[in-house]
This record gives structure tokens, sequence and C-alpha cells, in this order.
């Protein structure tokens, strides 16, 4: 294993990391509860969006020049994990529920860790792969439970958001690792990391705008539209501002194959929250939960 940085970085790598993950279940709950004519790309346009006007205040104060590499590769993280990454799991969120969702993208510490080891030759130990290992087994249970008792009554869409789920984990996953290459040789705020991403995302997304802008504003709606736009921006401070700013502190402080077990820890936490998605995580569900949990405690340990 490489040598890792002190306790205290360790110790708040591990506390943005779980904060994140938070962040992002409640998100999901909200995204999901949230009535909507947009799509999947379109919804993800306008949380990108709101997102980076949120974070633009503190760019004011933490902003700093970047390398012209560094840009780069902070723009691609941000066009893979967060503009193709983001639509996918949209998509599969509609057709799944956050709960299942969420825990299908546990399968991310696995293709993490091996590119990981490949691309950066950040070397796990023992303990630590036990702990992906039995994050990933989390995965297994709920893509069998989405098949079996999808939540959508329509089984083809079922099927179909697990496969969604799963490519926006590659997504998630090279963003990520991305991200880290970045974090980890340079001098950077995660929340200017965090923004740049954003911009990158919101950028190769503008054409699809105007359809955004008349789904929500332009068309006629029955009931006011302040407690939706209240939920659109809940979801977007939580999942969006805080969530992608924590990931990036994460990834900054904790070698990426950590960070993303961390990160993955949604859905025990999901699994708690799943009576607010008419959702009963059932037997399976619960050893899913327990299986994360152990994982993350392997990780961390």
């Amino acid at each position: 294993m490489i040598a890792g940085p002190c306790e205290s970085t360790l110790f708040g790598g591990v506390l943005a990391a779980l904060a994140a993950a938070l962040c992002w279940t409640l998100a999901s709950f909200c995204w999901r509860r949230l009535p909507s004519s947009l799509t999947a790309a379109e919804l993800n346009l306008l949380k990108n969006a709101l997102g980076l006007l949120l974070l633009l205040p503190l760019q004011l104060l933490l902003w700093q020049p970047l390398p012209a590499a560094a840009w780069l590769l902070l723009a691609a993280s941000g066009v893979i994990g967060i503009a193709a990454g983001d639509s996918l799991f949209f998509a599969a969120l509609r057709r799944l529920g956050a709960r299942s969702t969420l825990t299908i993208e546990a399968a991310a510490p696995v293709v993490t860790t091996l590119a990981g080891l490949w691309l950066l030759a950040e070397w796990p130990d023992g303990l630590q792969l036990l702990g992906v290992l039995l994050v990933s087994a989390a995965v297994l249970l709920v893509a069998r439970r989405a098949a079996v008792h999808p939540v959508s009554p329509q089984p083809a869409a079922s099927r179909l958001g697990v496969l969604l789920a799963l490519l926006a984990v590659l997504c998630a996953s090279g963003g990520a690792l991305l991200s880290r290459q970045v974090l980890a040789a340079a001098t950077i705020s995660p929340w200017q990391a965090a923004a740049v991403r954003l911009a990158a995302a919101t950028l190769v997304q503008l054409p699809l705008a105007p359809t955004v802008l008349a789904g929500a504003w332009l068309r006629p709606r029955p009931r006011p539209a302040a407690p939706r736009w209240s939920m659109v921006l809940l979801a977007t401070l939580l999942g969006t501002a805080l969530g992608i700013g924590l990931q990036q502190a994460a990834l900054a402080q904790l070698p990426v194959a950590q960070a993303v077990t961390l990160l993955a820890t949604a859905p025990a936490m999901a699994a708690v929250l799943a009576p607010l998605d008419r959702d009963r995580p059932g037997l399976s569900g619960a050893l899913a939960a327990l299986l994360a949990a152990l994982g993350v405690w392997c990780v961390v340990a």
C-alpha cells in the first residue's frame, strides 16, 4: 500500500466522503419525489447550472490559477462524471427508485479500485479490498431484487434501469479517477475543482437549454411553482453544490479506492430512508445495507 497522509487528513477525508454520501442520498429522494416534464438529461442541466450558481460566491474567495493540464482533466471529469453520469443516474432513478439505484451505484468501488491500481498505482491493503468486495456483494443483492421485485410495474423498465445505473457507475468512476489525478498532484480547493467540473458539464449540455427553459418556466402549471422550485433548490444544494464539493475534498485527502468506497455508502443510508420512497427494503435490502456498512468499516479500519 502506498504511504498515506496523516491521521487528521485521513479523518477529514472520511468525514467528507460520508457527508457527501448523505447529501446524495437526501438529494436522490428529493429528485425522485419531484414532478417534472423534463427528461433526465434536461433535469441534469438544470441542477448543474443551479449548482454552479450556488458555488460562484466561494469561487471569488478561493479561485487560483491552474496548469492547462489540470483544467483539461477537470473538464473531462465533469463531462464524463456529471454530464453523462448524472444523466444516466437520473434516468435509472426514475425506473428503479432511490434505494435500488444507489445500491447498484455501489459497484463503483470495484471499478475504481481496479482502475486506480492500473492508472494511479494506489494499492489498497487486504482489509480494504475485503471492504470493496463486501460493498460489491450488496450490488448483486439489489440488482437481483430489482429484477424480481421491481419498483416499476413494468419489468422491462426495471431491466433498463439496472443497465442505466451500471453505465452511470462507469461514468462516475471515470470522473473520480480524473479528479483524483488533479487533486493529488496540485494544490487546489475542492470547491474550485467542483466548480470547474460543473462548468464543463453545463457547457456541453447547453444545447438542451431551450427545452429546459420551456419546461421549467413557459409551460402553464395547474399549481403554484414555489413548492416545486423549493425542492429543486434543496436537492441542488445538497446533491450538487455540497455533494460534489465534499466528494472533491474526499478525493483530495484519500486514495481513490477508499474515497469512492466511502462515497458508495449511500445505499446503507437509503435503506433507512426507504419508506420515504414508498419502498420496503425487505430481507435482501437489509442484508445489502449490512454488507455495505461492514465494507465501510473494513475500508476505514
